[in-house]
């Protein structure tokens, strides 16, 4: 096996790669990357953890084909920290030589034959925009619970009823969910997946670079067990929860008593500034009324905090408590620049949107209130 590439292209594929590679593998082969040249002269690079594959891919003009497998994250640094001129790899007995400029690496190699294939890719369900795939999914994973001992609350659930997909995720203290409209290959498609978060998280943040993302899931499986993404010549794959998800949507109010508007960023700017004096389990106290919020944190002989804010606000006044980081997390990817608070009750959740259409009417992040000491 032997190939040259451009170092920049290679240097951005093999870090993409090695992100999906345990620091931690169970068997020292998953520290690997598979570095395979195909019969057409295409370099393909792929790292497995057992839970997510991922696979890079580019094209070559001078070539020989065979594979090998090398330390990726070793790989990783070398590549970043090579003279900007093409690179050479040539498979020379047990190592892999790396010629760059003046500069040589000699990389001892693994044994092929025993790196675990690469999961099979699912049938291809459709094609979603990049951009609004990459915010609609950071938009719920803030609400996915970090506690494994529920390993379904630490997915992102996705439901596809034809043209439209809806994400939710929650930790039982809050839900978001971001609903958005792609091209399904499949007419009429019914499909549903509880997706770990933090791999759809960065899976996401790396597939979306301004191209369509592919989809691919079993549409037709009960309990489907892998579901894919690929964007450009990147592809990925995760293995998928199998526990139900809670039935998220019945727990949306459709009714409501009270309603604010208050520009997004001065409110948040002020929750962190009350906050500051805040105990890590003290909340945030927000006392609605015509005209105005006031926003209050510690108590008693504690260090205070107070800060008033213009609001739209419809309803009879009332005072309402949250954890001031989960009003934090619903306000930081909110895509509007007035955010709309949405009340039943001070002792029932309220509901976090845009205040007007589009994609931030199609956001929306319940939050739990904190009961207030009377």
């Amino acid at each position: 096996m032997s190939f040259t590439v451009d170092r920049g292209e290679l240097a951005d594929a093999v870090a993409w790669t090695a992100r999906h590679i345990p620091t931690r593998p169970s068997t020292p082969v998953l520290a690997g990357m598979l570095l395979e040249v195909t019969e057409n002269r295409w370099l393909k690079l792929s790292g497995f953890d057992y839970g997510v594959s991922a696979e890079a891919k580019l094209p070559l003009h001078v070539a020989e084909p065979g594979m090998c497998l090398v330390s990726g994250r070793l790989l990783a640094d070398i590549t970043r920290a090579l003279p900007d001129h093409p690179v050479t790899f040539t498979l020379d007995g047990a190592k892999t030589v790396v010629t760059c400029g003046s500069t040589r690496f000699a990389l001892r190699t693994m044994p092929v034959e025993d790196y675990p294939a690469l999961p099979r890719l699912p049938q291809h369900i459709g094609r979603a925009d990049g951009e609004v795939f990459a915010t609609a999914i950071a938009q719920v994973v803030a609400a996915a619970a970090r506690d494994y001992t529920l390993p379904m609350l630490t997915g992102v659930r996705m439901e596809i009823e034809d043209k439209v997909i809806t994400l939710a995720a929650t930790d039982r203290y809050r839900l978001a969910v971001r609903e958005f409209t792609w091209e399904p290959a499949v007419p009429g498609i019914h499909a549903g997946a509880t997706i770990p978060a933090r791999a759809l998280a960065d899976v996401a943040r790396h597939l979306a670079t301004g191209r369509g993302v592919e989809v691919f899931l079993d549409p037709y499986a009960d309990t489907p067990s892998l579901v894919g993404f690929s964007s450009g010549r990147r592809l990925s794959t995760i293995r998928l929860i199998a526990d139900d998800f809670p039935r998220f949507r019945s727990l949306l109010p459709t009714e409501f008593s009270a309603r604010a508007d208050v520009a997004t960023s001065a409110f948040a700017e002020a929750i962190k500034r009350v906050a500051l004096v805040a105990e890590r389990d003290t909340p945030v106290r927000l006392t609605f009324r015509a005209g105005e919020v006031v926003l209050e944190a510690g108590s008693g002989d504690e260090a205070q905090a107070v800060e008033v804010l213009p609001v739209d606000f419809e309803g009879d006044e009332f005072t309402i408590a949250f954890n001031h980081q989960y009003l934090l997390d619903g306000l930081a990817v909110l895509d509007s620049d007035v955010a709309r608070l949405q009340f039943t009750a001070p002792t029932k959740p309220a509901v976090i949107t845009g205040q007007t259409g589009g994609d931030a009417a199609d956001y929306q992040h319940l939050i739990m209130p904190i009961r207030l000491s009377s």
